[in-house]
């Protein structure tokens, strides 16, 4: 079973930065996160596949950078520019082919004050 430990998430102020880790337990296809807001629908905010082939959502493109190390099996997204629409729950996923059901991560808060 694939473990997935994500860090970095805390409380800003608008304009700050942050990155966000997860760490996996072994190699995986694609790797990224997702985010919810308290009352809005899960979204997925950035992924990577082990190519290094991005994928970011309109709303934080220029702002996000997702990136991984392969040989650590951990994936990065630097959050600069930071919104208050950015406050969510932030919640990594890992996926070890791209047809799998995806392995998530405890979640982590961000929250980005004005």
């Amino acid at each position: 079973q694939v473990q997935l430990v994500e860090s970095g998430g805390g409380l800003v102020q608008a304009g700050g930065s942050l990155r966000l880790s997860c760490v996996a337990s072994r190699s995986m296809f694609s790797m990224g996160w997702y985010r919810q807001a308290p009352g809005k629908q899960r979204e997925l905010v950035a992924s990577i596949t082990s190519g290094g082939s991005t994928n970011y959502k309109d709303s934080v493109k220029g702002r996000f950078t997702i990136t991984r190390d392969n040989a650590k099996n951990t994936v990065y997204l630097q959050m600069n520019s930071l919104k208050p629409e950015d406050t969510a729950v932030y919640y990594c996923y890992a996926r070890p082919d791209i047809s799998a059901t995806p392995a998530w991560g405890q979640g982590t808060q961000v929250t980005v004050s004005s």
